[in-house]
């Protein structure tokens, strides 16, 4: 900016943790956008606040102390720190990279255009937040960058318009059904119900052996054992719903009952829902202590998080919620119950596989994803695994990364499958019915 240039700039509010000591800092940073880029600077952190809190252990520095280590010459990134320039100074402010940040290329992710305030975290005065971990989330959750509302909706969009070629289709559509939860979470389910929906899982089409098992029949803990029987001798895991499923309002005495239950009965899976009033109510703690109990109480079988995106009203909170799954442990993030509408959509799962690959670059750790809710055709289907190929790459193409959660998509993808190979549409009753 020209030395006498007084036209108001926007800034960025860096909200750092309740701690003693330690206060709110508001950095006037130009916003330009070759000085300032999404997900390359740090403005609320320094170095590793995500791993220290996947470890338990250290505590983080907030932004103060962050600028004052750079100032006093602390270490840099390839030994040095951008320089940005403030209006009405020749005085330089210099902030720390962060080493694990993704770099994403310009014009790709959410935020192609910087933002010019963040949400702050919201805290309960009477939580506390003293414990060392509990420090790390709120520094962790202060620094999630919002979501650019219309960035995420058209890149959804645009690449959901995606056309692939004959044979790649082909393979998508046998990827979807092995990444495939067949799912049936009806008051009405009944053993021969399950019994039936097992045979499906493992034969979708008793008529093509080519055509693979799906990866998971979920079911209600009450339904576990029926379905455990049935898929005996398969590959198909049995996942079971939990927590209070579907609106997760009950005591955390009776959640992890729930759990400890489901996992005797023998689920191989944990789908979990987490308390959506507390997290809108900004008791992050309080919603990140129980995931980290839940999965304790399942031990060693995947834990997957339902967020029930619906009901978080925002982008922002989406990705929030989502890394705040992540940090306390869940081994899937899932966007819906499937009772409540809008269930999955292809820009929210885009926020989540964001917030996945920017965990993954600092933290090491893999998190799967599971849309859920609303999926029901082939090209549905085939949309959000072009998503997932964009944001995550060939690494996460693979059922131990990535389920559906459906319960009518699987004769979509068969009828398809048939299309492709024989150039005729089959009718609906050439299937058995779900």
């Amino acid at each position: 900016m020209e030395e006498g240039d007084h036209r108001p700039e926007p800034g960025i509010t860096v909200f750092g943790p309740n701690r003693g000591g330690v206060h709110d800092h508001e950095l006037r940073l130009p916003q330009h956008d070759r000085l300032v880029e999404p997900g390359r600077i740090v403005v609320e952190e320094g170095e590793g606040a995500a791993r220290l809190l996947l470890e338990g252990r250290g505590e983080p520095v907030v932004a103060g102390q962050a600028v004052q280590q750079d100032l006093a010459g602390g270490p840099r990134r390839h030994g040095r720190a951008p320089k940005i320039g403030c209006r009405r100074r020749r005085s330089i402010v210099r902030l720390a990279y962060h080493p694990h940040a993704a770099r994403p290329a310009r014009g790709e992710g959410y935020n192609p255009v910087p933002m010019t305030t963040t949400t702050p975290a919201r805290r309960r005065p009477d939580r506390d937040l003293s414990a060392p971990r509990h420090q790390a989330l709120g520094s962790l959750l202060g620094r999630v960058w919002p979501v650019d509302q219309v960035g995420v909706e058209e890149r959804a969009a645009s690449l959901a318009k995606r056309s692939i070629k004959r044979e790649s289709k082909l393979w998508a559509l046998d990827l979807a059904i092995r990444m495939m939860d067949l799912t049936t979470l009806e008051g009405k389910d009944t053993p021969g119900k399950i019994r039936a929906l097992a045979g499906k899982a493992k034969r979708p089409d008793p008529t093509d052996a080519t055509i693979p098992s799906v990866a998971a029949l979920c079911v209600y803990p009450s339904m576990i054992a029926t379905a455990r029987a049935a898929l005996a001798g398969s590959s198909v895991k049995v996942a079971s719903v939990a927590t209070y499923f579907p609106s997760g309002q009950a005591p955390l005495a009776v959640k992890l009952e729930d759990v400890r239950q489901a996992v005797a009965a023998g689920a191989d899976e944990i789908d979990m829902v987490i308390d959506r009033g507390a997290f809108l109510a900004g008791e992050y703690a309080r919603v990140f202590d129980e995931i980290v109990a839940v999965k304790q109480a399942a031990g060693d079988h995947h834990l997957k998080v339902i967020l029930e995106t619906g009901e978080l009203e925002t982008y922002d909170n989406v990705r929030r919620a989502s890394v705040l799954a992540m940090a306390a442990g869940a081994d899937f993030i899932k966007t819906s119950t499937g009772k409540v509408q809008p269930a999955s959509t292809l820009p929210v799962t885009l926020v989540m596989l964001e917030a996945i690959r920017d965990f993954f670059a600092q933290t090491g750790r893999a998190v799967g994803m599971k849309p859920a809710g609303g999926i029901r055709t082939a090209r549905e289907a085939i949309a959000y695994l072009t998503v997932l190929y964009e944001t995550l790459g060939p690494d996460w193409m693979t059922p131990d990364r990535f389920r559906f959660g459906a319960s009518t998509l699987l004769n979509d993808l068969l009828m398809q499958i048939r299309k492709e190979r024989t150039g005729r549409y089959s009718g609906g009753d050439y299937f058995t019915l779900d």
